[in-house]
């Protein structure tokens, strides 16, 4: 009893920090064209209620995409699309076509707070919770300590719930990928997995630890009877959570290839703004935004990336153990941040993230 006592106040103090930052304002607030992601969130209930999903991610009259165009997978879509039913049952203003842009009020960012806390407590929350329970080492006190060293973490509470994103629901649908795992779950884990990656597309950072700890599973079973069939369960079971999600788009190529142009924007460049990584560094030194073509840069950060990653990699696929795919999740979401192309100062969460989970909030590693 005072074991779930403890974890009860961990997540009181959780939650308590997120309502209380979600109190104050976001970026973007009164700042016309554009008003932030607070905005591109709400456009995109907007569009995805009023519009046909062939239109989803299509620039036309009624769809501007250079008006907070959806860049996002298919399940980000539907989940706005879910939103928007309910904003629309409470208030259709708030998700009315054109009308609705740049819409503000009191009742609708409670609404909009609402949407991310209640995504947090449904997906993010339980999944640490578990996590820490049943995947960390050490007493109840230090498992409680992770958990709230976690569920405190002041990055994702404030872009999520301070700025305004979703960030916890691609995360802690990737937790439940590595609960499934660390558990023996790999099927779970799989379609776990597969949805986080269908939510944001940043999670590919966490992509190559979840393929080589699986296939190296199934070697290690032999490829010729037993781990072959569990090859054939995860790739069939990853396969089918993909066509579930992006159904809606299968039936013409026209509608996949643009969802995969929106979801990859090259035009971007090699990074946005101030991003910590190295190219942003490099570039007080050398302008390679200027000197390479597109193609050259696009080169350059795969051939680091992979160079950054594959040993990890490969030890994670000869020694497939749970605490090599958690040493993995971190080598690899640090090296995609640092060297691939186009990174979103946001994606520093996912190392952030991963780091939280290899060690206790303290910084003391564990064995696994």
């Amino acid at each position: 009893m005072e074991n779930w006592s403890l974890v009860s106040l961990c997540v009181l103090l959780g939650l308590t920090a997120r309502w209380t930052v979600s109190l104050n304002s976001y970026s973007g607030s009164s700042k016309p064209p554009m008003f932030g992601d607070y905005e591109a969130q709400r456009h995109w209930q907007e569009i995805t209620y009023n519009l046909p999903v062939h239109q989803w991610y299509f620039n036309t009259t009624d769809n501007d995409l250079n008006y907070w165009g959806l860049d996002y997978p298919p399940l980000t879509a539907f989940h706005s699309l879910l939103c928007a039913h309910v904003a629309q049952l409470i208030d259709p203003e708030w998700v009315e076509l054109h009308k609705s842009r740049g819409y503000e009020s009191p009742a609708h960012k409670l609404f909009m707070r609402a949407t991310v806390f209640i995504a947090d407590i449904v997906i993010y929350i339980p999944a640490v919770v578990l996590y820490c329970l049943y995947l960390t080492d050490g007493s109840v006190r230090k498992k409680v300590s992770t958990m709230l060293g976690i569920l405190l973490y002041p990055g994702l509470i404030l872009i999520d719930h301070g700025h305004f994103q979703y960030n916890g629901v691609s995360l802690g649908l990737a937790l439940w990928g590595v609960l499934g795992l660390g558990l023996g779950k790999d099927l779970l884990g799989s379609v776990a997995f597969t949805l986080a990656l269908n939510y944001k597309q940043m999670e590919l950072y966490h992509a190559l630890p979840f393929f080589c700890y699986l296939l190296g599973k199934c070697a290690k079973q032999g490829l010729t009877h037993k781990g072959l069939i569990l090859l054939v369960k995860i790739s069939v079971t990853v396969v089918v959570s993909f066509a579930v999600c992006w159904l809606p788009f299968l039936s013409d190529p026209q509608q996949s290839l643009q969802v995969v142009r929106r979801l990859f924007p090259v035009a971007r460049g090699l990074y946005e703004d101030k991003v910590a990584n190295t190219w942003c560094s490099m570039n007080v030194l050398i302008k390679i935004r200027n000197q390479l073509s597109t193609d050259a840069q696009i080169y350059l950060s795969l051939i680091s990336t992979l160079l950054a990653v594959l040993p990890s990699s490969i030890k994670l696929f000869l020694n497939p153990t749970f605490w090599q795919f958690r040493l993995a999740l971190v080598n690899s979401s640090l090296a995609f941040f640092l060297f691939s192309f186009q990174v979103h100062e946001k994606s520093i969460l996912l190392a952030a993230f991963c780091q939280c989970r290899s060690t206790d909030p303290w910084g003391v590693s564990r064995s696994g």
